[in-house]
């Protein structure tokens, strides 16, 4: 097929072989690329991406061993491996093999070996951030709860820090949130907050921030109409397998809700190889598996291939591997019974070859060879065929770090994504909210307490008064001592002149001394008496 990718040749012990070509328009269908460790899948994923830049497709792929990054300088003739490329090439019935280069961009979570890749907290939103925490249905509601929130509020969370601020914050007010979303208990948030410090020793804070990535940069062509090859460095991120798995996911999604309707293209608008592939389906909830597969099922129709790399083809679910057309089986090794299940699994789904013992193939292929089955030009399987891979044109192994250097210093994308960028988001309003509020508090504390001491003291202001007044009441009512003695005076005055008149008036009453003596002492008291008391 003259407008295919050519793979290699089939059933090379026939004179002539098949030549086997993936069709470019059934080269969104998706497909499989499995085998043992050291068969040949990285060769074969090697030439499978040289041709589909070249066809002007770009391509992402995983360099989960650091090998991958050769892909963008051309091979050399002295080179240790350039005989046996030579002698592939001539052997599949390439005859104008020559070695070319790759225009290749770099990413790296990290931003060491590549240009930084990142997202920010909403757009990976919650389901995605519970899985790579590994949080239970309790806690991935309460997550939830807080982007529901931030939402409804207009608050943005763009890096780790903004999302425990905004846990914080439910944390605080749990009971206004649970009456307005539902449940939100402070240990559920607790147990969030700590899976978010473990995210962070993983290298999630390098992941999410801003700039965010551009989806659309992954999908340039070069000046000669070339796909763009771009390379994740995940070597380092393959400690973190979580992290490689969700940031995988996240890209998928990205892909599917950025890019428009396409059908079945004339050729795909990107492929994308997923390199330890088991890696996303490792204790991953149903609710997780079920979101791969409508991605893949779907992501067709945006004109995205997915291509799943693994050791093994059980790794990948039956619901996914339902949707992968084109299949390349490396050899696989009877060691285990689980080694022998996955050989009659590989068998049963390739369409059969009469002339071809499958389960006896899969285990006797060669370094750099595999059985493949191609969708035709119609959408059917291909016979599976064994073949011979051809040789990638571009080196085999890692470049050095000065080549990288110079690969990055003339991308597409140098300067747009190297400086982090940390704008107002949720972390900085929530924490002015707090210290406006802590202020307000202090304001109205001081306040009280400014009007509790000015009801003290006018309290003790007019109890002062009040004393005063009774003081001049009491100093009003006391005579002066001018009047005291006058009173004195008037008194003595009063008994010495009514003593007078009543003994006057005695002598006139009563006579002469005998009868004063015997009766004007009485008399003389009693009209003593009355007069005293009418002159005091």
């Amino acid at each position: 097929m003259s407008d295919g990718l050519f793979i290699g040749l089939g059933s090379p012990d026939k004179a002539g072989g098949v030549p086997q070509t993936l069709n470019l328009r059934r080269a969104n269908r998706h497909g499989l690329i499995a085998g043992a460790t050291g068969t040949g899948k990285t060769v074969t994923l090697q030439t499978i991406a040289e041709g589909f830049s070249a066809r002007g497709v770009p391509v992402f792929l995983a360099d989960v061993k650091g090998d991958l990054s050769g892909i963008a300088m051309a091979g050399s003739p002295t080179a240790k491996n350039a005989d046996k490329l030579v002698a592939r090439a001539r052997e599949v019935g390439v005859t104008d093999y020559s070695y070319a280069d790759n225009p290749a961009i770099f990413w790296d979570l990290y931003g060491q070996q590549g240009h930084p890749v990142r997202t920010t907290v909403s757009e990976m939103g919650p389901l995605l951030l519970a899985r790579l925490m590994g949080l239970n249905d309790t806690q991935e509601g309460v997550l939830s709860i807080a982007f529901k929130y931030a939402d409804d509020e207009g608050l943005l969370l763009l890096d780790l820090g903004d999302l425990q601020a905004m846990l914080a914050y439910c944390a605080d007010h749990a009971s206004e949130l649970s009456a307005r979303y539902g449940n939100v208990s402070k240990a559920s948030v607790g147990a969030i907050q700590r899976q978010l410090l473990q995210l962070e020793t993983q290298g999630g804070d390098y992941f999410f921030g801003e700039p965010a990535l551009d989806i659309h940069d992954m999908l340039q062509l070069d000046e000669k109409g070339r796909g763009y090859i771009n390379v994740l460095a995940a070597d380092k991120l393959m400690q973190s397998p979580k992290l490689y798995a969700t940031f995988l996911l996240w890209l998928l999604s990205e892909l599917f809700e950025t890019l428009p309707e396409v059908g079945d293209p004339e050729k795909p608008k990107l492929v994308f190889f997923l390199d330890e592939a088991h890696l996303l389906f490792e204790d991953a909830p149903k609710a997780l598996t079920d979101k791969i597969e409508q991605v893949v099922r779907l992501i067709r129709s945006k004109g995205v291939g997915v291509y799943f790399v693994t050791q093994n083809p059980i790794d990948i679910p039956e619901d996914v591997a339902g949707q992968l057309g084109n299949r390349l089986q490396h050899a696989l090794r009877a060691f285990t019974p689980r080694d022998q299940k996955a050989i009659k699994a590989a068998a049963d789904t390739f369409r059969i070859n009469p002339d071809l013992n499958v389960e006896t193939a899969i285990t006797e292929l060669k370094v750099g060879e595999a059985l493949l089955s191609l969708l035709q030009e119609d959408g059917a399987p291909g016979v599976v065929q064994r073949t011979l891979i051809a040789p990638p044109r571009s080196r085999l192994g890692p470049i050095n770090a000065k080549e990288r250097a110079i690969i990055q210093s003339i991308s597409p994308c140098a300067g747009r994504y190297d400086e982090a960028i940390d704008r107002e988001s949720a972390e900085e309003i929530l924490a002015a909210r707090a210290d406006a509020a802590a202020a307000a508090a202090a304001a109205e504390k001081a306040e009280a307490e400014a009007e509790k001491a000015a009801a003290a003291q006018a309290k003790l202001e007019a109890k002062q008064r009040e004393a005063e007044l009774k003081r001049q009441a009491r100093e009003a009512a006391r005579p002066s001592n001018l009047d005291r003695a006058m009173q004195s005076a008037t008194r003595s005055a009063a008994s010495s002149v009514g003593r007078q008149v009543a003994n006057e008036l005695g002598r006139a009453v009563f006579g002469g001394a005998s009868r004063r003596k015997s009766s004007g002492s009485i008399a003389g008291q009693l009209v003593r008496g009355i007069l005293g008391g009418l002159f005091k």
